[in-house]
Parts: C-alpha cells; sequence; structure tokens
C-alpha cells in the first residue's frame, strides 16, 4: 500500500447524514474521516437567511442528539447552530473545503481491495466509501442567452441586498415563492416567471395564501405559462401566452432547482437506471452500490427524485450501512 494517509472509511460529504453516518462510525469503533468541499453543513449554509424547515426539529435530529429550537418549525440558523454543536461535541473528524476529485479501486489480491481517493489537497486511502453528497451543489440553468451576466443569480439568500431593484424570480416552489415575497417586502418591484399554470404544489402551506394573495392583489406581477427568452443588461425578453413582452429589470434569480453530482458517480463506475429518474444501483438493505464497499447515502439515493429523499427519511441509511460495514470488518 502507498503512503497515503489511511482510514477504514471516508465519507465524502459533511451535510446532516454525512455527520449521521460519523456517529454511527464512532458507535463501532470504526476509524473514520469526512471529506467536504465547503462548509460544515454546506447546502443548509448556502439556503436563504431566513429559511424555515417543513420539518419539526425532532425530524432533523441525527445520532439521538435532541434539537431543541425555539419555534414549531426551526429554522436556517437553529439548524446550522445544532448540527455544529453535534460536530463538536462528538469531536467528528472531518476536512473542510476539500474536494474529492476522484476514485481509484486498488486491488490487493485474493479478491480484496482498497480505494485511493484524490482531493484538491491530497490522497487518502479508504477500504470503505460513503458517499453523501446531497444535491444543492448544481443549478439547473436556464440556457438562454445573457444567463451568464452577473446580474442573474441561482442561489438566493439575503432580501436586503435587492431592496428597491427590479427583481424577477423564475421559479414556483418553495425557493422561488420565498425569495419573491421576502424582496418585495424589502421594497423590490418583483415580476415571477412561472412555466407552469400555477405556483408549484410542494410550497410549505403556510406560505401559498401570502403569495396568492399577493399575486391577486397586484403586489407582486405574475406571468404564468412563460418563459424567459433572453436576458440583458437593463431588460428580460419573457415568452408569454399573450406574446413576448420585455421588462425592465435589475436583477434575475433563477431559482428553478438543483440536481445531485451524477456525473461523479458515473465516473467511479456506480450504475445508472436509463429512466429519467437516473436512480442509482444500490441494494435497498444496505445501500452498497454494484462497486464493491462503496455504499450511498442520503438523497443522493434518489437519484434525479431529490424530494423523495429528506434528513428525516434518510438518518436510517447511516445505521443500515454502518451495520453492513461492521459486519464486514468482523
Amino acid at each position: 500500500m502507498n503512503n497515503n494517509q489511511s482510514y477504514t472509511l471516508i465519507i465524502i460529504g459533511g451535510g446532516p447524514i454525512g455527520i449521521a453516518c460519523a456517529l454511527e462510525a464512532k458507535k463501532r469503533n470504526i476509524d473514520y474521516l469526512i471529506v467536504e468541499k465547503g462548509t460544515l453543513v454546506n447546502s443548509l449554509y448556502n439556503y436563504p437567511v431566513n429559511m424555515t424547515f417543513f420539518s419539526t426539529s425532532e425530524r432533523l435530529e441525527i445520532g439521538g442528539v435532541p434539537f431543541v429550537s425555539n419555534n414549531p418549525k426551526p429554522t436556517r440558523n437553529e439548524a446550522l447552530e445544532y448540527y455544529r454543536r453535534v460536530a463538536s461535541d462528538n469531536h467528528i473528524n472531518i476536512h473542510l473545503f476539500e474536494e474529492v476529485i476522484n476514485i481509484n479501486k486498488i486491488p490487493t489480491g485474493n479478491e480484496e481491495l482498497y480505494y485511493e481517493l484524490e482531493t484538491n489537497k491530497t490522497k487518502y486511502n479508504a477500504s470503505y466509501i460513503i458517499i453523501s453528497t446531497g444535491f444543492y451543489d448544481i443549478p439547473y440553468l436556464l440556457n438562454v442567452p445573457g444567463e451568464n451576466l452577473p446580474k442573474v443569480k441561482h442561489y438566493y439568500k439575503d432580501p436586503h441586498y435587492y431592496a428597491f431593484q427590479k427583481v424577477i424570480v423564475v421559479g414556483a416552489q418553495n425557493s422561488a415563492v420565498d425569495a419573491a415575497l421576502e424582496t418585495w417586502r424589502k421594497g423590490a418591484e418583483v415580476t415571477m416567471v412561472i412555466r407552469g399554470p400555477e405556483v408549484g404544489q410542494r410550497v410549505k402551506y403556510w406560505v401559498r395564501p401570502d403569495i396568492e394573495n399577493r399575486i391577486k392583489e397586484g403586489s407582486i406581477k405574475a406571468y404564468y405559462n412563460s418563459r424567459i427568452l433572453a436576458i440583458r443588461e437593463k431588460e428580460v425578453e419573457i415568452e408569454t401566452p399573450e406574446g413576448i413582452i420585455k421588462l425592465e429589470n435589475d436583477w434575475v434569480l433563477a431559482l428553478t432547482g438543483y440536481q445531485p453530482d451524477l456525473p461523479f458517480l458515473r465516473k467511479i463506475g456506480i450504475e445508472l437506471c436509463n429512466d429519467e429518474s437516473c436512480k442509482p444501483t444500490y441494494k435497498e438493505d444496505t445501500h452498497e452500490t454494484n462497486q464493491k464497499n462503496i455504499y450511498l447515502a442520503g438523497v443522493i439515493c434518489g437519484g434525479m427524485n431529490t424530494h423523495r429523499l429528506f434528513i428525516e427519511n434518510s438518518r436510517e441509511h447511516a445505521v443500515r450501512i454502518l451495520e453492513d460495514i461492521a459486519k464486514k470488518i468482523l
């Protein structure tokens, strides 16, 4: 074996499910390392600053650690503090701002093997790998002229930034609706461009009446069954059922959703379904993929169906996987 740092288990992704896997590894005295390309719980950090979760706090708990919230449904800031505290109190072994570039399979004979993980900083050896990389890193693009202009944002953070500006919000689900309402309340002139005939069905039930009423009263303009054709420095061209229109514009928030890094899975040899879901191949009882000793945990298991798995129904993945790894080690 080479002189790389070696671990029994390396977990790729330092989100809630990656941390849950680390906690299960600690329970079983399995040496591990989490490698995370961003900050701790990077996807949650990139959520809007005022975001409130659908779930109650107990459904976001990992490792049996209580999550106490001041609200019936916790906020982004409360979740960041909770997962930071879990990681700190349990002395989670994690390398942040380190991206895994490639994984190479190294046979050792007698049907045994280990993996060499190459990152943007170094290389590691591991006998087992868990990939828990979520889906918030790759936005769906509009694929229209002008999308590369600085005025176009695929992530939304703080409404104050857009105060007194002309803002177009593209999308109809929670991210788009939250951005439209929050920026409007900070004084922005907001227009929504929605591909379908109505606000998305997955919009939080306590938010839907708010956005529908703001649209009905004309405070927020909405173009349904419409799409952006082109983005320019001072205007946006929109195709609507009534024809093509041009609107003066300062910012475009293209909040049309995000997707998992499936090309990375293909690159390391994990098979994906041939249908639209692109669901990775893995054993339902252990989460081991077609690549020996490589496992999937969390929302990445659903492929393009990113709304099928959440923190609350992915926590159990950690238990299944580590039970299987522990059996193999014995």
